[in-house]
């Protein structure tokens, strides 16, 4: 088989690679714009962690091309520094250092002094993390405690108001991360992300979820109340099942208006079981905090009726293929595979340690909650009920 030539791809074609990935195009997809393989897309977007790199400008401050032959006209003339400033309008000490860094009066080159200035200027200012390390130690300890970069910085802003020096924003965090700026933030961080890639992927970016199954005398979400979709009307909840490895399993429930979180052990996936379990958990709360759920089509809640006659709580149903309509327990199920990645064997977590995990993801603070925490939220409730 004949072997491909090597292709260098232009700055027209790299900017054309990050608006299709910035769209969250996939790379294969990339790659087929220009009849390649993915891969020699990914070399490309890879080295700065699915980033794109900031567009390379002239500092207004810099000197011009135009000053720098000023500059070597006036010394082949005999001026002094002093008058060369004056007719550049420029400080002395600035047209000192340039000609000194560049071959001194003898050897002075407008032309090789300007690329040699262009060259330098690549080299990457040191990052707010590598200079503040205090910051940095703090934002290291928050991701492995796996709060998002996001998160993080939303609470330091309200840690510490109105002091820039202990400011990030998140996408420093991610940059420090992915592109690894020396003496920032450890490589190893980025096994605490939710998503553990070797490069950032566009939120545009979007997976297929498949449907667990479809049980019958549902109640459809069309139904549900209209003061649910808000959430504005707290006690209103969103439940499924997360797998994982020898047909294990455990419940996720997530309250809409605070997005606080509870784990449930299910011993297997069966209907009585999960429908005990569910009743069981319920029964823990106040009658208040619990008006609604919001279940997928899967047959572990062929039961439903019974879950309802138990605990008063009235039961909703997704559309098929519709996984969006719980789209906070969606969202709570990817941050879990952090503590259960799939493959692994679920049921050797017991209840305490389910309550401990829950315990996390509720201590993290939101972005859709001001950056209060859900526990926060959810505490406020109940103490507003008892």
């Amino acid at each position: 088989m004949k072997q491909r030539t090597r292709i260098y791809y232009t700055e027209t074609q790299k900017a054309l690679m990050w608006e299709r990935w910035k769209k969250g195009e996939s790379l294969q997809q990339i790659a087929q714009l220009f009849n390649r393989n993915h891969s020699s897309v990914q070399g490309i977007l890879v080295k700065t962690g699915g980033i794109r790199p900031a567009e390379r400008r002239r500092s207004k401050l810099a000197l011009t091309l135009a000053e720098r032959e000023e500059i070597s006209r006036s010394l082949a003339a005999g001026r002094s520094i002093r008058s060369i400033a004056g007719l550049l309008n420029r400080a002395p000490s600035t047209i000192s250092r340039e000609i000194n860094r560049n071959g001194g009066q003898e050897g002075y080159r407008a032309s090789c002094a300007d690329q040699s200035a262009w060259d330098r200027a690549q080299r990457p200012k040191r990052c707010k993390l590598a200079v503040n390390r205090t910051l940095a130690r703090i934002v290291a300890a928050k991701l492995q405690m796996q709060w998002s970069p996001e998160q993080i910085a939303g609470w330091l802003k309200q840690t510490y108001p109105g002091n820039e020096d202990f400011q990030v924003s998140h996408e420093t965090i991610y940059r420090s991360l992915y592109i690894q700026a020396r003496g920032a933030l450890k490589k190893e961080l980025l096994e605490h992300l939710r998503r553990t890639r070797i490069m950032r992927r566009s939120r545009h970016h979007t997976q297929k979820t498949a449907d667990h199954g479809r049980i019958t005398e549902t109640v459809s979400i069309s139904e549900r109340p209209a003061a649910v979709e808000d959430r504005a009307v707290p006690g209103h909840w969103e439940g499924d099942l997360m797998f994982g490895d020898r047909n294990s399993q455990i419940a996720t429930l997530v309250e809409r208006h605070t997005r606080y979180v509870m784990l449930v052990k299910v011993e297997s996936k069966d209907t009585e079981t999960v429908v005990n379990a569910l009743i069981k958990s319920a029964r823990q709360l106040p009658q208040e905090l619990c008006q609604s759920l919001t279940w997928d089509r899967g047959k572990e809640m062929a039961d439903h009726k019974r879950f309802t006659l138990a605990t008063d709580i009235s039961v909703y149903f997704c559309d098929p293929h519709s996984p969006w309509q719980r789209g906070s327990n969606e969202n709570t199920n990817g941050l879990l595979r952090q503590y259960f990645p799939k493959g692994i064997d679920i049921s050797a977590f017991s209840q305490a340690q389910l309550n401990a995990v829950a315990r996390k993801l509720n201590e993290r603070p939101r972005k859709t909650l001001d950056y209060q925490t859900p526990a926060q939220r959810f505490s406020q409730l109940v103490a507003s009920t008892g």
